[in-house]
């Protein structure tokens, strides 16, 4: 397996669905045969594939709290594994195990005050999960429904790249416009290309390869 990623974060409605759909499908369009892992028990990402019909990849639900440890039992030879991960203050030992199990863990964060303040407590189960690894896991923040579709030089988003980075996150180069594209996506067909999540996949690629 090449690549492993799960998205993170203590509180729902981060976009952690949205963005792990369009990520397996952008891997999938990529030429990689991705595996989406749907720890919710509200169970979105396999409802979402249902509703389109199928996704051209496995999608399987596993919220239970030893996701480590059954995850590979799915695998087979698939190049990566996409895992949507509970928000960790109402599901903690779901999201825990699906951190123990993938080497990427990305915080979905939306350029706002309010969602910055909670970075703190992230950063502290963080650290918890990272004792329990054999090997450390990679960590950064993917600024989510940012207000410009282009760049993030100036302006909030810019602000809240710059006080993520002085807090000691990294924080990940592609970004995710706030866009009906994504918003309204759930339960249609997803075509990656020439989306931002394009650049996301090619960039979770470019720092596998550099681990």
């Amino acid at each position: 397996m090449s690549l492993s990623c799960a998205f993170v974060n203590l509180k729902p409605g981060v976009g952690k669905t949205t963005s792990a759909v369009w990520l397996a499908h952008a891997l999938y369009e990529s030429g990689m045969s991705p595996l989406l892992v749907d720890g919710d028990p509200a169970a979105s990402a396999l409802r979402w594939s249902e509703l389109a019909n199928g996704f051209p990849f496995p999608v399987i639900a596993l919220p239970v709290g030893d996701v480590h440890r059954r995850v590979n039992d799915f695998l087979g030879d698939r190049q990566a594994v996409v895992l949507d991960a509970p928000q960790l203050e109402d599901h903690p030992r779901i999201a825990r195990s699906i951190m123990r199990y993938a080497g990427e863990w990305i915080v979905p964060v939306t350029p706002a005050p309010i969602e910055l303040d909670r970075m703190a407590p992230i950063r502290g189960e963080m650290a918890d999960v990272q004792s329990l690894r054999a090997e450390p896991a990679r960590s950064a923040v993917l600024l989510n429904r940012t207000n410009r579709p282009d760049a993030t030089r100036t302006g909030p988003d810019a602000d809240a790249r710059e006080a993520l980075t002085e807090r000691g996150f990294e924080v990940l180069d592609t970004h995710i416009a706030r866009l009906d594209l994504y918003a309204q996506s759930f339960g249609n067909p997803v075509q990656a290309k020439g989306s931002a999540y394009m650049d996301f996949a090619e960039e979770l690629i470019k720092r596998q390869d550099e681990a």
